[in-house]
This record gives C-alpha cells, sequence and structure tokens, in this order.
C-alpha cells in the first residue's frame, strides 16, 4: 500500500481516536491553545483560508500539510471539511513521516 493511502487511513484512525479537530475555527484555536501537533488542509481551499492556516501555523511553529481535495479528505474522516488538526503527537509523528513533512 502507498503512503498517501497509509496517511488518509491513519486521519480516519485519528477521528476514530477522537484525537481529530476539524473545520477552520476549531482547528485554529486547537493551534493558539498548542493542541495541535500537525494541521492538514486541502489543497483547493480558499486563499483566504490558506492564508489564515498558514499564518497561524507558522507563528505557533505547529507543521502544517496540504495536500490532497477536500473530497478525499472528506471521504477519509467521514465529514466535509477542508481543515484538519491532529491532537495526538503519536498519530501526528507517523503521519509526518509518512508524506515526509
Amino acid at each position: 500500500m502507498e503512503n498517501s493511502q497509509k496517511f488518509l487511513q491513519m486521519l480516519g484512525l485519528t477521528r476514530r481516536a477522537g484525537m481529530l479537530v476539524t473545520g477552520e475555527g476549531l482547528v485554529l484555536n486547537a493551534v493558539r491553545k498548542n493542541k495541535a501537533k500537525l494541521v492538514i488542509l486541502s489543497e483547493d481551499c480558499g486563499q483566504a483560508t490558506l492564508k489564515k492556516v498558514t499564518d497561524k501555523c507558522n507563528s505557533y511553529n505547529v507543521k502544517l500539510y496540504v495536500g490532497f481535495s477536500k473530497a478525499i479528505l472528506s471521504e477519509a474522516v467521514g465529514q466535509q471539511r477542508t481543515v484538519y488538526a491532529i491532537t495526538d503527537k503519536g498519530f501526528s509523528r507517523r503521519m509526518c513521516d509518512l508524506m515526509d513533512i
């Protein structure tokens, strides 16, 4: 199985484990509170969202991965969202390893 497939499976696992925050407002809040270990943003998000999330992740030193379409990410998680945050260090580390983040 290729790494991107494993990455998407891990994303679904984090949701089932309760280690996933979804939606722009909640993700930005998790970044501010130092709960987010990795932020995942769909590649087809709007420019305003891209800038807001990128700036917030940079200022709080949180890893950011921009990739996959909104449809693919939503299918993996089971929720229609553009941005996700992983709050668990172990899941985050494994997902970063898979995608060379």
